[in-house]
């Protein structure tokens, strides 16, 4: 059954690089807001750092719940789940922080992830808590490949495009809490 580890160890290395999506969820601080979760992916979008800490590139999509949960209180939670091969979930529990891409960390971070046209953000995570649980209901599914969707509408966009799309979508959370800073 599931278990607590002090660590992202070999074991759970392991089975984050075979999964090939992940949830992220976040939540704001008020009561009456808006908890989100979010799957993640594809697979080459994540990394593990060191045995506390993990990151993923934050690519454009059409809100940003979780940017603006991380600015306003950091508190986020990911779990990979089995698709396919024994049963298991892993969730990583911690605090998150947004590298943008005008942050001199940016360059060391995504140095970590394949380049892509869509991305806005590295997501690091200090991760707190490590733990498994058994997956024995989460039910087979066979993977047929990535989406190559989000890539294509982003390398659709001049970088004027974009940034007026960030604006539009991006600068805050449906709660009205600030995510990405309007760009000009």
């Amino acid at each position: 059954m599931g278990r607590v580890l002090e660590v992202i160890d070999k074991s759970a290395r392991d089975f984050i690089a075979a999964q090939r999506m992940f949830f992220v969820a976040t939540a704001p601080l008020g009561a009456d807001g808006h908890l989100n979760l979010s799957p993640k992916g594809p697979a080459d979008t994540f990394a593990v750092l060191d045995e506390h800490t993990v990151a993923y590139l934050d690519l454009t999509g059409s809100g940003a719940e979780t940017a603006a949960h991380l600015r306003e209180n950091g508190r986020i939670t990911l779990m990979f789940c089995a698709f396919e091969g024994a049963p298991n979930i892993l969730r990583l529990y911690g605090v998150g922080r947004l590298v943008i891409a005008e942050m001199p960390e940016y360059a060391t971070l995504s140095q970590h992830f394949p380049d892509r046209s869509g991305a806005r953000a590295v997501v690091v995570v200090a991760v707190s808590r490590v733990a498994t649980s058994c997956g024995f209901s989460v039910p087979y599914y066979d993977y047929t490949g990535d989406r190559e969707l989000a890539e294509a509408w982003a390398q659709a966009r001049t970088p004027e495009r974009m940034r007026t799309y960030r604006n539009e979508k991006n600068a805050v959370s449906i709660d009205g809490l600030a995510a990405f800073e309007p760009t000009r």
